[in-house]
């Protein structure tokens, strides 16, 4: 998309709308943006709007499908990241994503229990009863085709702690919605009726943000011939990459920012759907976790003359609910995605593509890392928010970049540097 690439932002707003990615009345309202008005409705005491860049990445094909994707970053070389290592895979065919299941997981955690194996086996026997109250108190997402899946009781005894606990278990399919207002509701709901039980006291009913019953995987398979980068040979690069893999496997530190990488696209994404980013990073970072060490999310290894990656990973994403019908954006984004929001079906969708958007981010910086280094492509970017940062002026940045890249360090003194002697010789030619 160099067309795209290469034109002003107010010509790629036409662009969206010459291309169908969105209407133009969609393209007038991301002009207009968030309003300070709605902004106000949507939390407390707000008095201002804080914006991030709004971006498209190209070439993704999963499952079948052509996606151009809306992202909110303020990073640079993330979206440039993203479009190229999703050409590349799109060349082997694309992604391929597969949702295991899609319900979110609450509890009611009880304290002061006098018999705890008693009150286990009343819970177990009146389990219907807990479902049926637990659907009495969100009638609604039972109609939707919705409800309670699962329900479960496990005692924690105080052992690393001084309290122990009862923690009950809900594992419900909220449809289309993120979930966290049905769930809390279901839990307080059912509080009343354990306590009276199990003769406890429920402490609290939340749901969890560690999704492992939303769980996504998606998998790339990149044969070694489309894999050739810069002067390495796909051979070469392949085993360089499964090194890499490996090594977030066995280092903590390494692994910690192998999975940023990853989330550089998944948080784009999900932030850009009107989704809940925070509740998205915290399941994952405890999924990396679940053996008892934290380890990268991603996993790449070289099979049949492939290179093939793969992830898995909790992703409680929806298309209602939360900021998605309120924010012009989020709106925006599912148009662009050309996903229909308010449907079970588009949910899986959209998780599916957040995944393997995360997938082709991890293998964009680890083909950096293990070739030119990150520092090459991410500070050649970087350069045009230096150039911004020490005042350059819209017509001036670019003649400031390029000297910038030619220079022996890239940073904010060189910029400055450049700058003053750019205008100084604009002067003289005046």
């Amino acid at each position: 998309m160099r067309r795209f690439y290469t034109s002003r932002p107010e010509k790629r707003l036409e662009l969206v709308v010459e291309r169908s990615y969105a209407q133009e009345e969609t393209v007038n309202s991301l002009k207009e943006g968030l309003s300070l008005d709605l902004a106000d409705q949507m939390i407390e005491n707000a008095f201002g709007i804080y914006g991030l860049p709004y971006g498209l990445a190209f070439n993704f094909f999963v499952n079948e499908k052509e996606y151009v994707v809306p992202m909110a970053t303020e990073e640079p070389s993330v979206i440039a990241a993203a479009s190229g290592a999703a050409k590349t895979i799109k060349s082997a065919g694309g992604f391929k994503s597969h949702i295991h299941s899609r319900q979110m997981i609450g509890q009611v955690a009880l304290i002061d229990i006098p018999h705890a194996d008693q009150a286990i086996q009343i819970i177990e026997n009146q389990e219907d009863v807990l479902i049926q109250a637990a659907h009495t108190s969100y009638p609604s997402i039972v109609k939707r085709g919705g409800g309670v899946r699962s329900l479960s009781v496990e005692y924690l005894p105080a052992t690393e702690t001084e309290q122990d606990f009862l923690v009950v278990y809900l594992s419900v399919d909220t449809q289309e919605a993120m979930g966290a207002n049905i769930l809390n509701t279901m839990l307080e709901g059912i509080s009343p009726l354990l306590e009276e039980m199990t003769g406890g006291t429920a402490l609290m009913g939340i749901l969890s943000n560690y999704a492992t019953n939303s769980l996504v995987t998606t998998r790339c398979s990149v044969p070694f011939d489309l894999l050739k980068y810069k002067k390495i040979e796909g051979e070469e690069l392949a085993q360089k990459i499964s090194a890499a893999s490996q090594l977030a496997q066995s280092d903590v530190y390494r692994a910690t920012t192998h999975n940023k990488g990853i989330m550089n696209g998944v948080d784009a994404l999900v932030l850009a759907t009107g989704n809940d980013w925070r509740a998205v990073e915290a399941g994952m970072h405890a999924y990396a976790a679940r053996d008892g060490r934290y380890r990268g999310l991603s996993r790449w290894w070289i099979e049949d003359d492939c290179l093939v990656g793969e992830m898995t990973a909790p992703l409680a994403i929806g298309t209602v609910g939360g900021s998605i019908k309120l924010h012009p954006y989020a709106q925006a984004s599912f148009e662009i995605l050309n996903i229909e929001s308010g449907q079970a079906e588009a949910a899986n969708e959209l998780a599916g593509l957040i995944a393997a958007l995360g997938l082709a981010q991890n293998f964009a910086a680890l083909r950096a890392l293990v070739s030119e280094g990150i520092q090459k492509g991410h500070m050649a970017l970087q350069a045009k928010s230096l150039a911004i940062s020490v005042g350059a002026e819209a017509d001036e940045v670019q003649a400031v970049v390029r000297q910038l890249k030619l220079a022996k360090s890239m940073n904010q003194a060189t910029a400055q540097t450049i700058l003053d002697q750019h205008r100084k010789n604009k002067k003289e030619e005046i």
